[in-house]
């Protein structure tokens, strides 16, 4: 995406050497629904123009919601004060070709949510979390503060969301599989939390897919972004537990023919 966006500015402000800072670093693969970037331009258009211009530009798969004109020294990274991540995971028995972008396919066993809530509900607060972190990391330290959690379950899907200061490289996807293991019973909520307090990060050997996880969104001390364009820019699916609907009556022609 950076590379995208790089390029679309640097089409309008020809003139000087472009270079764009986002406030969440993200594999590849993930989704992000509410990336914030910023960039030092000379390009005399209007703040609000700037996306409906740069959107003529990018490709399909990326759009600018909202622009605005930010002082000099806010930084769309270092004046963040969370970033909140939604993971979600299909459990059906059946695969969703329209879920399957999207989500994490686990059909294997019916999850245990409430196993899953109270496994991540001791996270919250400052904590090192070096279990939870790849390797290549370029961070002094793994401590972070998770500032909230939920786990909901509609259906055939959960929707798992975290809320912190910052996170560590690949946090979110290893924390994911772990949290799964809970939710099918392979492992315990006390052995969830013993891995990650005793900071056991050869104990937590795998990692969910990227396409299940999205940047919800990066939150500043101040109101920048309309509600509309930067709150919950990532739909939700509703998949119900009750058996399908009976099949529809066939349609008749004006003159009593079947279609």
């Amino acid at each position: 995406m950076q590379a995208e966006l790089d390029d679309a500015i640097s089409q309008l402000d020809p003139h000087r050497p472009i270079q764009t800072f986002a406030a969440g670093r993200t594999d590849a693969g993930v989704h992000a629904a509410g990336q914030v970037v910023h960039f030092d331009c000379s390009a005399r258009i209007p703040p609000g123009k700037w996306a409906p211009a740069l959107n003529g530009r990018l490709p399909k798969s990326v759009r600018v919601r909202e622009s605005v004109l930010r002082p000099a020294t806010w930084h769309a990274c270092y004046s963040a004060s969370y970033r909140r991540y939604r993971y979600t995971i299909h459990n059906g028995r059946r695969p969703n070709l329209f879920l399957s972008p999207w989500s994490w396919h686990r059909y294997q066993i019916r999850l245990d949510d409430s196993r899953m809530r109270a496994a991540l509900n001791g996270m919250v607060g400052l904590h090192d979390f070096t279990a939870f972190m790849r390797a290549g990391s370029r961070r002094a330290h793994a401590r972070t503060t998770v500032q909230e959690v939920l786990v909901n379950r509609s259906g055939d899907l959960i929707e798992v969301e975290i809320q912190a200061s910052g996170f560590l490289y690949g946090m979110v996807r290893l924390l994911m599989a772990q949290l799964v293991a809970v939710g099918e019973h392979r492992l315990s909520v006390a052995g969830f939390e013993q891995r990650w307090r005793e900071r056991r990060r050869h104990e937590v050997r795998e990692a969910a897919p990227a396409h299940g996880l999205c940047l919800l969104r990066a939150g500043y001390p101040e109101t920048i972004f309309t509600r509309a364009g930067w709150y919950d820019c990532q739909p939700r699916f509703f998949l119900a537990e009750s058996d399908p609907p009976p099949d529809p009556q066939p349609l008749l022609e004006p003159n009593g023919f079947d279609l």
